[in-house]
């Protein structure tokens, strides 16, 4: 028998001149730093993979096991740790600082190779007749971060396998800060273990980043320093023209926001103690953009006219001879 489809709300339109074309449904949810929920949209049990809008909470082992101190990591390395960054140079060369750092090459790497998503290093890679390479995969920072891990337990070189002490240290705090056990993990596209989690649990684990204090315990102090950390840097948690980045630079040090692929984000507000835990059921990225602008717009975080924020929350639809043809925009009872 097939398993009941979750009960989704729906989110998002885009409207083709006077009709309604496409509607997004998805899930979302806000949570206080005590992890109770403040607002709900769609069934928030549904089990989901949070893909790399947890990066964050990958990265805690790296500040709680004394490793990224040992190892005199920078904030700007730690931003890289929680990054899908773009493949610029000023990713890639400080991925490059940091291996060197560790006595490592790219060869140590584990997430794969991939052409850089920024324009100019593309460009210039293919000009140079260069093939794909391991700096440029946008998960490198958060592999440095394992690596950086992986040294500092003295444990093996496979350290993207879901029984490597760097993986079980990731799902221990994983399920620390969610507050659930994870019903199990899929792998991703960079090859480490994604673990899922429910709609409501990634929200709880937002809101507990929201809460953390630089005097807390040893789990609050590293949580508090990573979303500093992307929130001093969103130029390297993903790049020039990327949502992470403009979203967080518009809300001026009010927001640490971190998308991840098929339609998820997730965003922490430390000054209102709140978390956001977004998923859009059909995965699409223009929808999830929308839909994480217009919560943070509701709650204070962004300015609705803010350019960076207007052209995710409600881009115009243009064709080919640059005629708008009609807008996206949030659906109806979204989210009001």
């Amino acid at each position: 028998m097939d398993q009941q489809r979750p009960s989704t709300h729906p989110m998002v339109d885009v409207w083709r001149g006077p009709i309604c074309e496409s509607r997004h449904d998805g899930f979302a949810v806000v949570c206080n730093a005590k992890g109770e929920i403040i607002e709900g949209w769609g069934d928030l049990d549904t089990v989901i993979l949070p893909r790399s809008s947890v990066k964050m909470i990958q990265a805690l082992p790296l500040v709680t096991s004394g490793a990224a101190d040992a190892f005199g990591l920078s904030v700007e390395q730690l931003a890289l740790s929680c990054a899908s960054h773009q493949g610029a140079p000023i990713h890639t060369t400080r991925v490059l600082s940091w291996l060197n750092g560790l006595g490592l090459s790219q060869e140590d790497l584990i997430c794969g190779p991939q052409r850089p998503w920024d324009t100019d290093a593309l460009h210039a890679q293919i000009k140079a007749d260069e093939g794909k390479c391991k700096v440029h995969n946008n998960c490198s920072g958060k592999h440095c971060g394992f690596l950086t891990l992986t040294k500092h337990l003295g444990a093996g070189p496979d350290y993207v396998d879901p029984s490597h002490p760097v993986q079980r240290a990731a799902l221990e705090a994983f399920e620390t800060v969610t507050g659930e056990t994870s019903p199990g993990y899929g792998i991703d596209g960079c090859s480490a273990p994604n673990f899922a989690t429910t709609v409501r649990g990634l929200g709880r684990a937002m809101g507990y980043f929201s809460g953390a204090r630089e005097d807390g315990d040893t789990m609050e102090r590293a949580a508090f320093r990573l979303a500093k950390a992307m929130r001093t840097h969103p130029d390297l948690v993903a790049g020039e023209g990327r949502a992470c980045t403009e979203l967080m630079r518009a809300a001026g040090g009010k927001a640490t926001i971190k998308t991840g692929a098929e339609g998820v984000f997730t965003a922490i507000l430390p000054e209102q103690g709140l978390g956001i835990a977004l998923k859009i059921a059909d995965g699409a990225t223009r929808a999830s953009e929308c839909a994480i602008a217009a919560l943070l717009v509701k709650l204070g975080a962004l300015d609705a006219n803010d350019p960076m924020v207007k052209k995710r929350l409600n881009p115009e639809v243009p064709n080919f001879a640059g005629i708008n043809t009609g807008e996206i925009k949030t659906a109806p009872g979204f989210p009001v």
